[in-house]
């Protein structure tokens, strides 16, 4: 007891400096709590979005499963075997954790041959095959057109049932006509007598439709059981299980569930015979276990650098916290006390705030968790709907684990200070001028060695994959991706801070006759003291160096995701409309298989004719700036003196697709005006692909004939050469049969003159939009105006989907995110460790103004401390910063394609990213000095020189 109020004392004497580790501690245990709670919501509102989509582009409900199953004639026990079929397959909703919205149950028989009672001896001979069925609910699927449904009761031998109308019209009879069901060789019959005319109610779940093209009796469920399933004259074929889930109710967790639970119904009704099944959001939900296991590598990759600043602030603010206590750690281990005993003090003291953190810090990790959802870009928000956010039990596990990583590293001052006696802390106090652990062990060579190294195993990787045209995932990020440029900022940090007294000294040398009293005095106490600034100093320029590190690798991610959509669709938007021709309908007879018939055939087709629809309501729809003609044919043949090849061929008109296009700057030699304008005076004149100039040693005013199958070749001649082109991909791709490299190759030309010279066909629509215009505006002035659009692609509405993409959005919100809270932490650590620098150096503040230093100048020592310590940091940070996002951001180049990023991969830097981190960095450093300013004018001489005297 006697020690617990010991330590309570303890930490209100020190509740300033015991607050800020706290908070340390709950923003720890915030940042980790958030991983596994975002990554679940992100996939939560991303799996319910593409089910959704799913829903509208196939109207098939995603929650829908359809199991069937055929039963076999061997089996044995065959009615009790279905019955426990039966019950299993009714607990399907209860396996799965969904509620459900629908549940069928289908049972049919096996096929018999009918013909009606009164059949004449012709009629007979048609043989017409039926089945009997039953529904465990018709009433819910059933619309009854005529007549009534079945009774079950009848006991006259007759079965009752219901049947589609156009059984009765292919059978020519009326209802209540009675029917003959021939169940085999044997003379067995069976009696059924239509009561009812039913067709399918629309249902929204499970999908049912009615047979239309069979024969089907669809009598009473119980009667189906009573007479087919449990041993009757017809005998059982197969069984249909429909369930309609609630989807709405899934979440991430539930996914393994639904898959586990799909494989085990698979393998309980093989047992029966022969099983199909059909689950609408199967393979959907499949791909969403290893989404979540890659988010969650990746967050723990952009977490790394934030994790580390974490780990520097917490160490720091126990290291001065231990400072402070080192001269009573000292005098308890002279009188006795053990190691064990004072460092069971400091755990207890550590658990302390380390369960007040675990309380306080899943409740911040929700907060970041919204503000993760909220992002767009780096340090950009967007009114998006809300993340369903649920602490969970995963969440205060990570929690708890971070607070007990964080005890260790806060206990490690502490050990350290137990190992000294009194004597010897006098003896660190005299020294206090030697060199730090990190620097006596080399551990900035030894770090920036390792990134360095990394750094050209990455860049080899990039290589081999663009000269062999590997694919990889659309975005797939190596955790060492993020983790290397923390390391080399760090070691960065550690190299420049051992070399930096130096420069102070030769500061100091070169003005040691000149300098002012403060300046002087400022680097005298700098040089000496290098250590002490050490911790504060890697601090700042870490915070610096990670968040333009930050900055830029998410700029250019957006950036280079943007671009390729830009690039890949060429225009706002792409429309392809119907076009009137003579082509005839597609062939729906059998292909003919003897070499006689395949000789019949003409050897060409004929060659379709089309009719151009208007062009010019696409120029005036609402919202259009410019719209262009770009015809484009894929499997074009060209020939010059050199050889031939396939090729892309591109027919533009040069004026309007000057207008509409989208190209990003520095791809092409010269503007795509200026080859716009090259080749608009010569009708023939073309652009050709770099691939085909050096392949066949090509230059401009060389003649080259393009055709296509079914038609002579035109002439055109080179105008230009070029390597890109908007909407073409330049890259070389692996085919998919073995390791052969394609490269494309491409022809652009006039579209009038490949019109006239070689045939007209369909060509796309590429719009630009107005200034502020909207998509939507396009959609209803082509609804009001009728234009029959058989495709549209809309670039708005691709950026949208990738901005909503979670590893995207992992990306944006993670490292604003972290960048945020390097800042808040950076300013609370400027703050402590100049706050405790003040506190012990109040006697030499004291001394100096007894001795007629002005407090002007003494707030000249303190700003040009701050310049020569703090402000020498963020320049060092802003140099590191540059350095280790020239290095590492081309990385992410690997997080893309690399056979379909095009435009290729660029460095994207933006001054307001500079702007804002150099602005919050000022206004930290700002108010920081405005604090220390105000606590130094609080300074009492008398106070000060009282406090030397004991």
């Amino acid at each position: 007891m006697a020690l617990l109020i010991m330590i309570l004392r303890k930490m209100v004497k020190n509740r300033w400096l015991q607050l800020n580790l706290w908070l340390g501690l709950t923003v720890c245990v915030a940042l980790f709590s958030s991983m596994p709670m975002y990554s679940q919501a992100i996939l939560q509102r991303t799996l319910l979005k593409e089910l959704q989509l799913q829903q509208q582009t196939t109207n098939l409900y995603p929650g829908a499963m359809r199991i069937s199953t055929s039963v076999s004639p061997e089996l044995k026990n065959k009615a009790q075997r279905i019955e426990q079929l039966d019950r299993f397959m009714d607990g399907v909703p209860g396996r799965f954790g969904l509620d459900s919205l629908a549940a069928l149950k289908e049972k049919y028989s096996r096929t018999f041959t009918v013909y009606a009672l009164d059949a004449s001896k012709e009629e007979k001979k048609k043989i017409t095959y039926a089945s009997l069925g039953a529904l465990s609910d018709p009433d819910s699927y059933f619309r009854l057109i005529d007549g009534r449904m079945p009774d079950p009761g009848r006991s006259d031998g007759v079965y009752e049932a219901v049947v589609s109308q156009k059984f009765l019209l292919d059978m020519k009879r009326d209802l209540n006509a009675e029917f003959v069901g021939e169940l085999g060789t044997d003379g067995q019959t069976i009696r059924i007598v239509p009561v009812g005319i039913v067709d399918a109610k629309p249902d929204p779940y499970t999908d049912f439709k009615l047979v239309q093209n069979s024969k089907m009796f669809y009598i009473d469920y119980g009667q189906f059981e009573r007479h087919v399933v449990s041993g009757g004259q017809v005998g059982v074929s197969s069984l249909i299980y429909r369930h309609a889930l609630d989807y709405n109710q899934m979440d991430i967790d539930s996914i393994g569930t639904y898959v586990r639970e799909s494989g085990r119904i698979a393998g309980y009704a093989n047992s029966l015979g022969m099983t199909g099944f059909k689950y609408n959001a199967l393979d959907t939900i499949s791909t969403y276990q290893k989404k979540h296991q890659q988010l969650n590598v990746i967050l723990w990759s952009l977490y790394s650098p934030v994790m580390l600043m974490l780990a520097f602030y917490l160490y720091m603010s126990a290291n001065l916290i231990i400072e402070r206590q080192k001269t009573e750690i000292a005098v308890l281990r002279s009188r006795g006390a053990s190691r064990f005993q004072i460092m069971l003090g400091f755990a207890a003291e550590g658990l302390m705030l380390g369960t007040a953190a675990l309380a306080a810090g899943p409740l911040v990790g929700m907060y970041f968790t919204k503000l993760l959802g909220a992002s767009s870009g780096f340090l950009e928000f967007v009114q998006r709907a809300s993340l369903q956010v649920a602490l969970n039990s995963t969440a205060y596990k990570i929690g708890a684990a971070a607070v007990a990583g964080s005890l260790i590293l806060m206990l490690i001052p502490a050990f350290l200070a137990t190992r000294v006696s009194i004597v010897g802390h006098k003896q660190q106090t005299a020294r206090s001028g030697k060199r730090s652990f990190w620097h006596k062990s080399f551990l900035d060579l030894v770090l920036i060695g390792i990134a360095v190294y990394m750094l050209r195993s990455f860049q080899s990787q990039m290589e081999d994959m663009r000269k062999l045209a590997l694919e990889s995932d659309s975005l797939r990020t190596d955790p060492l991706l993020f983790l290397m440029p923390a390391l080399f900022a760090l070691g960065c940090a550690l190299f420049v801070l051992r070399i930096y007294p130096f420069f102070i000294r030769l500061v100091y040398w070169l003005g040691r006759r000149f300098w002012p009293p403060a300046l002087y005095s400022t680097l005298i106490q700098i040089s000496r003291s290098s250590g002490q600034y050490l911790t504060i100093k890697v601090f700042l320029i870490m915070t610096v160096a990670v968040g333009l590190f930050s900055a830029n690798a998410a700029r250019t991610i957006n950036g280079n995701m943007e671009d390729k959509i830009h690039y890949e669709i060429g225009a706002d938007m792409v429309l392809e409309t119907r076009w009137e021709n003579d082509a005839p309908p597609p062939m729906t007879g059998p292909v003919p298989a003897s070499e006689e018939q395949t000789e019949e055939l003409p050897a060409a087709p004929k060659r379709v004719q089309y009719v151009e629809p208007p062009f010019l309501p696409m120029k005036e729809l609402d919202g259009v700036e410019a719209a262009a003609r770009v015809y484009r044919n894929d499997k074009a043949f060209y020939n010059v003196s050199g050889g031939n090849g396939g090729t892309t061929l591109v027919g533009i008109n040069t004026y309007e697709f000057g207008q509409t296009a989208w190209m990003r700057s520095g791809l092409l030699g010269h503007p795509i005006n200026a080859y716009l304008n090259l080749i608009a005076s010569d009708q023939r004149a073309v652009l050709i692909s770099r691939s085909i100039a050096e392949e066949h040693k090509i230059k401009t005013g060389d003649r080259i004939g393009v055709n296509w199958s079914g038609l002579d070749e035109a002439g055109f001649i080179v105008y230009g050469i070029i390597d890109y082109w908007p909407g073409w991909n330049p890259l070389p791709s692996a085919e998919k049969s073995g390791s052969a490299v394609t490269v494309p190759k491409l022809i652009v030309g006039h579209i009038s003159y490949i019109q006239n010279r070689l045939a007209l066909e369909p060509y796309k629509v590429w719009i630009k939009l107005k200034e502020g215009a909207t998509s939507k505006q396009v959609y209803d002035d082509l609804a009001r105006l009728k234009i029959p659009v058989t495709n549209l692609t809309d670039t708005n509405q691709q950026l949208i989907k990738s901005q909503n993409d979670p590893y995207r959005l992992a990306i944006n919100g993670v490292m604003t995110l972290g960048f945020v809270i390097s800042m808040l932490i950076s300013f609370f650590g400027f703050l402590l460790f100049w706050v405790l620098t003040l506190s012990g150096r109040t006697l030499q503040y004291g001394i100096l103004r007894a001795i007629g230093i002005p407090f002007v100048q003494i707030i000249g020592m303190l700003v040009s401390e701050q310049i020569l310590t703090s402000g020498a940091a963020v320049l060092i940070g802003v140099i590191i910063g540059n350095t280790v996002s020239e290095l590492f951001v081309p990385l992410f180049e690997m997080s893309f394609n690399p056979s379909e990023q095009v435009p290729p991969f660029q460095i994207l830097q933006q001054l307001s990213d500079y702007i804002q981190l150099y602005s919050i960095v000022g206004i930290m450093l700002a108010a920081g000095l405005g604090i220390l300013g105000y606590r130094l004018s609080r300074i009492k001489i008398h106070q000060a020189l009282k406090l030397g005297e004991e």
